[in-house]
């Protein structure tokens, strides 16, 4: 654009910054930005720092992403404070992600995804006390924490699954498939990141909960309701968990299938134990 003499807007700006953060481009981002701030500062909106802090936080650099917050020449919003705070909860940063919590909560004391957010590492940690103080706050303030679903549109129609859900009518041949996959991906050397189990039970307890998450539901069910070969897509109103993405790559390995989840960020595709996101997500 700029070589044939059209001006970038800010939108062109969000798109290029955005495409960096989900492709892991650090020195990329970092030179983009620099380039819109130097020269084309007029178009700097506070998406942009939310990019440029997002960048940081996924490539694991969260003391320069706190430090460019604190430092901007405006003032912070939440959306911006929430980049910060979802970063470490990939990279399990407890001390920034206090931080960035109570700055979101000054300024929406009511924003549930903080709370949620924080409980969820104070949970990878072991801190179940902690856990406990945010689920009362959030109970006291009125706030519900989403549940997590997937689906699978087939044949124009919805199937719809929750974490261990039984109310499908195909139910019992979708934990059987569930089953069998579970001896596979131990055949693979698959072992559970209980760090994604977000209860204070015990390991077994855990193991049976992640087994159970509602994308590896949809799978099942797409497995035995679609014809051998196909493609199984499924849609999510949340991120994929670790565990979970790290179990549907061994999944299109097991069954030989491809197999598309699309979560709350991106399309994740799997194909022969690996996904199109190469991990970075």
């Amino acid at each position: 654009m700029i070589r044939r003499g059209v001006d970038p807007d800010e939108i062109t700006f969000t798109g290029l910054l955005s495409a960096c953060s989900r492709s892991g481009m650090l020195q990329k981002g970092k030179c983009f930005f620099e380039y819109i701030s130097r020269y084309k500062s007029n178009a700097l909106r506070l998406q942009h720092y939310a990019c440029m802090v997002d960048i940081l936080g996924r490539c694991g650099k969260l003391d320069e992403a706190e430090e460019l917050v604190r430092y901007m020449p405006v003032k912070a919003n939440s959306m911006i404070w929430l980049a910060l705070l979802s970063a470490c909860r990939v990279h399990s940063n407890l001390k920034v992600a206090e931080r960035a919590a109570k700055h979101i909560l000054d300024l929406e004391p009511n924003c549930s995804a903080a709370y949620v957010l924080l409980s969820n590492i104070y949970a990878s940690a072991g801190r179940w006390a902690d856990v406990s103080r945010m689920r009362v706050k959030m109970k006291q303030g009125g706030l519900a924490k989403q549940p997590g679903s997937s689906w699978v549109v087939l044949r124009g129609k919805k199937h719809e699954f929750l974490s261990a859900d039984r109310s499908h009518p195909l139910s019992e041949r979708i934990y059987d498939k569930l089953d069998w996959l579970g001896k596979k991906l131990k055949e693979f050397g698959y072992v559970p990141d209980q760090k994604f189990a977000l209860h204070d039970v015990e390991d077994e307890q855990k193991e049976e909960m992640l087994s159970f998450h509602s994308e590896r539901l949809a799978i099942a069910f797409g497995l035995v309701s679609t014809v051998e070969g196909s493609t199984i897509t499924v849609m999510k109103n949340l991120r994929v968990c670790g565990d979970c993405h790290s179990v549907i790559k061994l999944m299109s390995k097991i069954v030989g299938r491809k197999i598309v989840v699309r979560d709350s960020g991106r399309f994740h595709h799997f194909k022969n134990g690996i996904c199109s996101c190469g991990d970075y997500w």
